[in-house]
């Protein structure tokens, strides 16, 4: 197979914000969120990363089809699944980082500029493994924006002080413009990767309040938060790892009151 580095959802043009929030509003109707615990919906993400991935070059190709590490078995790792009429449309992967519990998958290129912050008890959000289905990514250019909702709703629940992203060249503009992060040091290689990464962050904090503002989707109730990100005791067994889980969806973000759902 060819490898072919074309448009991906993070060179999409910027969306004017009253087109997107208009474009959003119709779009959230037919979108669930879904915290990836079962074999079957684990296995869904790896393969739209390997896809992912292997289109944009990022990755040679993989005769599973599969595109998976141990930071995914992480006790501090989430995948995040988001369905537009039950397809499987894109998909991230959370790490919560702090000093006792430092596993965050940039901290084995970046552990000299992660160390001290974590030493100095920030809580870092880090996300990665931003993927989404080529086909629905060109129907809705809205697509990278619905699949960022959950860092938010992430950073508020976990109280995270910064929120950490590892992305090639190409994609820091779409950061930098969509969220105000700010680079933190120029790209180094990753061994998983083909091209190099560089390390951004946002203080979240500082930017919750205007991020907000600028996109009115981001804000959650804390009901939605709980269902996304809550592990119950009682469930542990039934996860990856043995993984504390309530094994929460949350569907309507854009409604008054936010529906979250269990399944």
């Amino acid at each position: 197979m060819s490898v072919e580095v074309r448009r991906s959802a993070f060179s999409a043009p910027a969306v004017p914000q009253d087109d997107l929030s208009d474009r959003l509003g119709t779009l959230f109707s037919r979108i669930e969120y879904r915290r990836a615990d079962s074999p079957e919906e684990r296995e869904a993400i790896f393969r739209l990363r390997h896809e992912a991935y292997l289109r944009e070059g990022a990755i040679a190709p993989n005769h599973t089809g599969r595109f998976a590490d141990a930071d995914d078995e992480a006790e501090n790792a989430y995948l995040v699944g988001l369905y537009i009429d039950g397809e499987l449309a894109s998909a991230l992967r959370l790490h919560v980082a702090t000093k006792d519990h430092p596993d965050v998958p940039s901290f084995h290129v970046f552990s000299d500029i992660l160390q001290p912050r974590l030493d100095a008890g920030r809580i870092i959000l880090g996300f990665t493994r931003f993927v989404a289905d080529e086909r629905l990514s060109r129907l809705h250019s809205g697509l990278p924006y619905a699949t960022l909702r959950p860092c938010m709703l992430a950073a508020e629940y976990f109280h995270a002080d910064e929120m950490l992203v590892a992305v090639r060249v190409e994609h820091q503009a779409f950061y930098q413009r969509a969220f105000n992060h700010q680079v933190l040091c120029a790209p180094r290689r990753d061994p998983q990767l083909a091209k190099p990464i560089g390390l951004m962050s946002l203080d979240f904090p500082s930017e919750a309040e205007r991020l907000h503002g600028r996109y009115p989707f981001f804000r959650s109730t804390v009901r939605e938060r709980r269902m996304l990100f809550e592990r119950t005791p009682a469930a542990a067994s039934a996860a990856p790892g043995g993984q504390a889980t309530n094994r929460g969806s949350i569907t309507s973000p854009l409604s008054g009151n936010a529906t979250p759902r269990s399944s």
